[in-house]
């Protein structure tokens, strides 16, 4: 790999990367972690944001003098209450993502495979995470699912793999992936690369993903 010429996204501009492709009037999921960052991002525009415990219409996070303790999101964050939005029974949320009422699920993961499978759950010491909880209802009940995660693991390790290593949430259902270094879809021929942080190259961003990365005209950097 060549001497690095380019700078990483931090995790909140990774948020507002995907916030741009966000559409307005849309439902979506934020999963733990940095989708949370997401509702911070996206401006004026309407967009509709639903949480698994009972919440529908957050806002961004609140400022440290207006939290609410008991008002919370999945991820067990502090969150806003947008006008307009409501509180539901734990049965109803997901009666909403079961039947396909979701416009987009964002998620983080552990690895995505070229062909979709997402696994993203893992057990927590503290019980904060004890299952995989939610996800596996929303990245089959969403009309779109995206990943947003780091492009390595703290080791090194690319997440973007032929196939996964880890416990599977659900398979072939990832449809978009954004890191930190780059934007990839995930299609029937496998990784499509599409954008590139400034000044990093195809062959270095291939040799840190763990499949191969196709190119097609329209991706830039």
């Amino acid at each position: 790999m060549s001497e690095a010429s380019y700078t990483p996204l931090t995790r909140p501009k990774m948020a507002a990367r995907v916030a741009r492709d966000v559409e307005e009037g849309w439902y979506v999921n934020l999963g733990i972690g940095i989708p949370t960052l997401i509702a911070d991002q996206v401006g004026d525009r309407e967009v509709i944001f639903h949480s698994e415990n009972g919440l529908l219409g957050m806002g961004p996070a609140p400022a440290p003098d207006k939290i609410d303790p008991w008002l919370i999101n999945a991820g067990k964050q502090h969150v806003t209450l947008n006008k307009g939005g409501s509180f539901f029974h734990h049965a109803d949320s997901f009666a909403m993502i079961r039947g396909g009422h979701l416009d987009l699920c964002v998620l983080g993961a552990f690895e995505v495979a070229s062909n979709g499978d997402i696994a993203n759950w893992a057990t927590a010491v503290d019980d904060s995470a004890p299952a995989v909880g939610g996800a596996m209802d929303l990245a089959v009940g969403a009309a779109r699912v995206w990943v947003v995660m780091e492009h390595l693991t703290k080791e090194g390790k690319p997440r973007l793999v032929k196939s996964c290593s880890y416990p599977l949430t659900a398979l072939g259902v990832v449809q978009r992936i954004y890191t930190n270094l780059a934007v990839i879809d995930v299609t029937s021929r496998g990784f499509v690369l599409r954008e590139t942080v400034p000044g990093l190259s195809l062959s270095d961003l291939q040799a840190i993903t763990g499949a191969p990365l196709l190119v097609e005209e329209n991706s830039h950097g």
